[in-house]
C-alpha cells in the first residue's frame, strides 16, 4: 500500500540562497534572524523547513519581498533556474513621475565644498552688471 507522497522540504536559509536572494548562505541565515515571516508567522530559525506553497515575507536591501515557494530546489543554479523556484507576489509599483523632485543624498557639505560654493557665488556677484 502506497500513501500520498510526502511534500519535499528544504532548510529556509538554503532555499533563500538557492533562489539567489542572498549571495551566501550565511547572509541568508542572518536574514532569518531579522523580520522574516513564513505564512504570516515569524520565523527565527534558519533550519525551518520550507515547502511548496509557503509564502515568505522578508527584507532584502531596502525592499520588502513577498514570494510564494514553487519548488524546493536541488542546487544553486543560474538565475533563470533560481527564478523558477518562486513566484513574486510583490505588487508592481508604477514608475516615478519624471517631474517629481527626488531628495538629494549626501548630507551636509564638507568645509571644502562650502568654501568652493562661496567662492563661486562671490565670483558671480563680481561679474554682475
Amino acid at each position: 500500500m502506497t500513501g500520498p507522497e510526502p511534500r519535499q522540504s528544504i532548510r529556509l536559509d538554503k532555499w533563500l540562497w538557492h533562489a539567489r536572494f542572498f549571495k551566501s548562505r550565511s547572509l541568508a541565515a542572518a536574514a532569518v534572524g531579522g523580520p522574516l515571516r513564513m505564512n504570516g508567522q515569524p520565523v527565527s530559525k534558519p533550519s525551518q523547513p520550507v515547502r511548496q506553497g509557503d509564502v515568505l515575507t522578508f527584507v532584502q536591501g531596502e525592499r520588502v519581498r513577498v514570494v510564494r515557494v514553487l519548488a524546493p530546489g536541488k542546487r544553486r543554479g543560474p538565475a533563470p533556474e533560481a527564478q523558477a523556484l518562486y513566484e513574486d507576489l510583490e505588487p508592481i509599483t508604477p514608475a516615478a513621475d519624471p517631474g517629481t523632485p527626488e531628495p538629494r543624498k549626501g548630507g551636509r557639505p564638507t568645509g571644502k565644498a562650502r568654501r568652493d560654493f562661496d567662492a563661486a557665488r562671490h565670483r558671480d556677484d563680481d561679474t554682475a552688471p
